[in-house]
């Protein structure tokens, strides 16, 4: 086995909020080292929206301009049953910031924040095997054999973490739902405006949202057990246009010119929220966030918004605990000082992730409900307190790095 030097941060995956992260202590002149499992960078899931909170966190991290010119804002709502019967109904976003939503393309996020990064900040293929304390210190092994020694740990390491279990997190729970996502292109232009085309009903929520002029992210999750999780792409398309078998032409088109290695399912998952009221978030001056910290089913499209809010927070906390004092000698105060950064970071986010999970999880179950009251419902009442749900949990200001 080979043992490194000493780092003060090593963050465990260069997913959304493992950069997030890295980018925030980067601004404030602490360096990390980001572990990567993979080859190369990860975009599962191709494109996510990106509301409010997102933007508020990207601009305390600086990249928010840049992605502001590579994705067109969304002008609002059109949304509808699946099946042929009641009206779609629209919805308009007023024009101040605090409704700003845009469909990011994942992997231009993570590039983006790669890019922000000093050289070699990121060890790809560097899969975390075991971690153990050594005094103040965390030792964290790697595959290959590395021994790598560092003050502070940062599990980002998404749902399967191995950081979280380190800390007692069980594993997280499985819903009867499974999720098909895609991503297509269109070098003529899609023709779909600017707006969010949402469908529901008999076990069933549908979305098709345009990332730009020629992009179209979509997404069909569903309670079918007509299909399971090891159905090939072709498979997965058949079933999509099944279920969507009666809207419009030109939405079914988005699935139809889809190419198959931009087609992905996987089961909807979650941490119960009860689990963060006595978990520990952060334990030895090691700590969670991301999808290691609150998974949730994708029903308030704040997974990933949530997971840049991590990043902006824990960067500032961190910061102010390592650039509170910096003198040779005083491991014991030092290590202190983080404990107590953690634990503040550990303190803003837990009622925050317990909320999103809960709402989100309640807001998928009415949306995809079968039952026919429910229905009933939900399309002539709740669709536009649905919307508005989504909304208000989106208007949330993680603040700036510094303090």
């Amino acid at each position: 086995m080979e043992e490194q030097g000493s780092q003060d941060v090593v963050i465990v995956g260069a997913g959304i909020s493992g950069l997030s992260t890295a980018v925030g202590l980067h601004r404030l002149g602490i360096r990390s080292m980001v572990l990567e499992s993979s080859e190369t960078l990860r975009a599962t899931g191709f494109a996510f929206t990106t509301w409010f909170n997102a933007w508020k966190a990207m601009e305390a991290l600086g990249v928010s301009q840049y992605l502001r010119n590579l994705h067109d804002r969304l002008q609002g709502w059109v949304v509808g049953p699946i099946s042929a019967g009641n009206p779609c109904k629209e919805m308009l976003f007023p024009e101040s910031e605090e409704y700003e939503s845009r469909c990011v393309q994942r992997k231009l996020l993570l590039e983006t924040l790669a890019a922000e990064l000093p050289e070699e900040t990121i060890r790809f293929s560097s899969k975390v095997v075991h971690i153990e304390l050594s005094g103040h210190y965390k030792m964290v092994h790697l595959s290959d054999g590395t021994i790598l020694k560092t003050k502070v740990l940062v599990g980002c390491d998404g749902v399967n973490s191995v950081v979280s279990k380190w800390l007692g997190f069980k594993n997280l729970a499985t819903t009867a739902r499974l999720a098909i996502r895609g991503l297509t292109h269109f070098p003529a232009g899609h023709g779909f405006g600017k707006k969010f085309f949402q469908f529901y009903g008999d076990g069933v929520r549908s979305g098709f949202i345009p990332c730009d002029h020629n992009t179209v992210y979509w997404f069909l999750t569903h309670t079918s057990t007509d299909v399971d999780e090891e159905t090939n792409p072709e498979h997965m398309k058949e079933f999509v246009l099944n279920k969507i078998k009666d809207l419009p032409e030109n939405i079914k088109a988005v699935v139809e010119t889809t190419d198959l290695d931009s087609v992905v399912m996987s089961r909807l998952k979650y941490r119960p929220p009860w689990e963060l009221l006595w978990s520990n978030i952060t334990k030895d001056n090691v700590c969670v966030a991301g999808d290691a910290l609150h998974p949730m089913t994708p029903d308030l499209g704040q997974g990933g918004c949530s997971a840049m809010e991590d990043g902006v927070i824990l960067a500032r906390c961190l910061g102010e605990a390592i650039k509170g004092k910096n003198q040779k000698g005083e491991t014991e105060e030092s290590y202190k000082r983080i404990e107590e950064g953690l634990k503040k970071y550990a303190g803003e986010r837990k009622w925050r992730s317990i909320d999103l999970i809960t709402t989100s999880y309640t807001v998928g179950f009415i949306q995809q409900s079968r039952g026919k009251w429910m229905n009933m419902f939900r399309d002539r009442f709740l669709s536009s307190f649905l919307s508005r749900i989504l909304l208000k949990k989106a208007h949330f200001d993680c603040g700036s790095l510094v303090p």
